[in-house]
């Protein structure tokens, strides 16, 4: 099997993201700056290394970050970011129904707040220009955003597109060299994010109440991901979950959301019963809080390429990605990891539901090469302390 970086050689080399001219740095009278980021939780997460690249390029610099409510639900966990505004923005593609005085009514309060500056964070297969109108209907003085077409006045700091013609880089990459244009840099590009300690204590509370001794090591498996595209079948999870239960003696903790519940009940099911009481069914248990407190403890992350792969990657748990050969940009990044595909000539189609009907990128990965990427993360990061879980006290204050 091939490596992802090798698969998407082609696409990764680094483009040369220079716009017609280089544009001059962000000085100290920037302040007050408006990042926008209104699509999901991951990639939020992907976008933090540039936030702190931002936020310490100038003291007393303040980050208000514009968001979808998967992201302002995030927002209190991210060390950069200092408030958040949550908004279903029109170019979002969230298909809720909506009115212009929404629209309106936000325009008049970034106005309100005065921001100094808006830097727009995109993938290459979205326009930044309903963003950048926004915000220079609202007066901010200086705005940033990768366009392919000239933006002409609705923005101040224009990076020409380059991505994909000239290649693709990792999502993190993408944001630091666009921030990198107006001088924010920064040496540490971990994505950025906190366990708090009443996240921690939430997540005991919610185990000791399913009757999971929280002191025992565990696997986290997640089934689910918002495309089709992207998932693996639940019955090679559950296949895989018996397998490990039997050869590592670890419970297997299966997370989702409620609308995810079928997904994790069949799962389980697909498990001999002897491996079933080893399976717990987390359905919608845990607040972002105490799912991230989850995630931090894990030994290993089992999971189709979506928000929980982004968590691990910021809490340094070791990840076993099921990567749907949808598009390349979003692998997981700084955090021990095996990648695990199949590769097919459609692959980097981008689509939400299988254009073929085969899902061949996924299904050709076979349960023994799931397993066995697990098994040797564990021996690869058996000396990683995870946290121990809070004391009685601290269980009977959360309760």
């Amino acid at each position: 099997m091939k490596s992802l970086s090798a698969l998407a050689k082609p696409l990764t080399a680094h483009a040369r993201h220079a716009a017609a001219k280089p544009l001059e740095a962000w000085g100290a009278e920037i302040k007050r700056i408006l990042c926008v980021r209104t699509d999901n939780l991951g990639d939020v997460l992907m976008t933090t290394p540039a936030l702190h690249a931002l936020r310490s390029a100038s003291p007393g610099r303040h980050l208000t970050l514009l968001t979808s409510p998967a992201g302002c639900a995030l927002a209190p966990l991210l060390p950069d970011v200092d408030d958040a505004i949550c908004y279903d923005a029109p170019w979002a593609g969230h298909n809720r129904s909506r009115t212009v005085d929404a629209d309106l009514a936000m325009r008049a309060l970034l106005e309100k707040r005065g921001f100094d500056a808006a830097a727009i964070f995109t993938v290459y297969s979205q326009n930044p220009l309903g963003a950048a109108t926004l915000c220079y209907l609202s007066g901010i003085g200086r705005r940033l955003a990768r366009c392919r077409e000239n933006p002409y006045a609705l923005l101040t700091d224009w990076v020409p597109e380059h991505e994909p013609e000239q290649g693709t880089q990792h999502e993190v990459l993408r944001q630091l060299s666009l921030v990198d244009a107006i001088g924010a840099r920064t040496s540490d590009t971990q994505m950025r994010m906190s366990v708090t300690d009443a996240g921690r204590t939430a997540l005991d509370v919610a185990l000791d109440a399913r009757g999971i001794d929280a002191t025992q090591p565990f696997i986290v498996m997640h089934p689910g991901a918002t495309a089709a595209s992207r998932r693996y079948p639940a019955e090679r999870f559950g296949s895989a979950a018996a397998q490990l239960i039997r050869k590592t003696g670890m419970n297997v903790l299966v997370t989702g959301s409620a609308g995810e519940a079928a997904l994790m009940h069949t799962l389980r099911a697909s498990a001999p019963p002897e491996a079933r009481p080893f399976i717990h069914e987390l359905t919608d248990a845990l607040d972002l809080g105490a799912f991230a407190a989850l995630i931090e403890r894990a030994r290993v992350l089992v999971s189709n390429n979506s928000g929980p792969v982004h968590i691990a990657s910021a809490l340094g748990t070791p990840v076993v990605d099921l990567y749907a050969l949808t598009n390349p940009q979003h692998a997981p990044w700084q955090t021990p990891h095996r990648v695990l595909f199949h590769d097919v000539e459609c692959r980097w189609c981008y689509r939400s539901v299988c254009p073929y009907g085969h899902h061949a990128c996924l299904r050709g990965v076979e349960t023994g090469d799931v397993v066995a990427a697990t098994l040797e993360l564990l021996a690869e990061t058996r000396s990683r302390a995870a946290p121990q879980p809070a004391d009685d006290e601290a269980r009977q204050v959360a309760q």
